[in-house]
């Protein structure tokens, strides 16, 4: 959808089609004012190559992707999608947090297994009920994440750089919300300033009935200190849909029953990407045709 959109406004120059991308660039690169990033890096390099750069239109809510910095030293503008995915990815985290607590995965593979019929599957050693959910980042997805909660009769606390003004208790520090919570739900941007946030430290405060919910970016949470944990059951259980170094996971996670894995889906659903990639295109549209973009975040 953002290429044939694109079409209609502007020339498009579809690098993916070409054998030697990086001639391309170098030949091409100065007419080159805008870019549709959906997945791909834009870091100091490419933005020099492209001297006339003047607008970083990304697909998806984080922009871990472009070298913001690097973009606003040059007056590049960076845009993303907000708020058309948030229902989405608020949605699959109480999805991935149900399948850890009621076990639902592994109850569907006992039944598929032919098991059931010599034996009910066993009974989930927690319920969502009454749990009580600490967020790590409440801006839009994380506010969204908030209320579905509440809905299902949890009680839930935040984590972020400063409070805000919701009917949620707010920690200070990271360690105090683990602390006083059993279900930690990460929902923090990623990025260097958020690297590895969820450690050992915290898996250890949240304690062997905590469940851990990951769908911002893999980077926020040590995967070893998580394996370990899980191996340990020093946490009860942990539901990502994001990883360190995807699409590639570790085997020592696949290999753990008491993770459910999900292949980054939070925002694969025709609706959901169809309003992400007409937003990329409202950002171009809006930045080059009446000088201003929809959504930015620099510039």
């Amino acid at each position: 959808m953002i290429l044939d959109s694109c079409a209609k406004h502007f020339d498009v120059l579809r690098l993916w089609q070409y054998a030697d991308p990086d001639s391309v660039i170098g030949e091409q690169g100065a007419k080159v004012q805008g870019i549709a990033a959906a997945g791909c890096s834009v870091g100091a390099d490419l933005m020099d190559r492209l001297p006339n750069l003047r607008i970083i239109a990304n697909l998806g809510v984080g922009c871990d992707n472009v070298d913001v910095a690097a973009a606003c030293e040059r007056d590049i503008v960076v845009t993303n999608t907000p708020g058309v995915l948030d229902d989405e990815v608020a949605d699959t985290a109480i999805g991935l947090l149900l399948m850890v607590v009621r076990e639902l995965g592994r109850a569907e593979q006992h039944l598929r297994a032919g098991r059931w019929s010599t034996g009910p599957y066993a009974l989930s050693p927690t319920t969502l009920s009454g749990r009580t959910m600490g967020i790590v980042g409440l801006g839009r997805i994380g506010t969204a994440i908030a209320r579905r909660a509440g809905a299902f009769g949890m009680s839930v606390s935040y984590h972020s750089r400063r409070p805000v003004d919701v009917p949620y208790r707010y920690h200070s520090s990271l360690l105090d919300l683990a602390s006083h919570v059993d279900t930690l739900m990460i929902a923090t941007p990623g990025g260097p300033l958020t690297r590895h946030l969820v450690n050992a430290t915290v898996l250890r405060a949240l304690g062997p009935d905590g469940v851990i919910v990951n769908v911002s970016r893999g980077s926020v949470l040590d995967e070893r200190a998580l394996v370990s944990a899980l191996r340990a059951k020093t946490v009860l259980g942990a539901g990502l849909d994001v990883y360190e170094a995807e699409p590639q996971v570790s085997a020592e996670l696949l290999e753990l029953p008491n993770a459910v894995l999900l292949p980054h889906v939070g925002t694969a659903s025709v609706p959901t990407r169809r309003a992400m990639a007409q937003l990329v295109v409202d950002n171009l549209t809006g930045f080059f045709h009446h000088g201003r973009s929809v959504t930015p975040i620099s510039g």
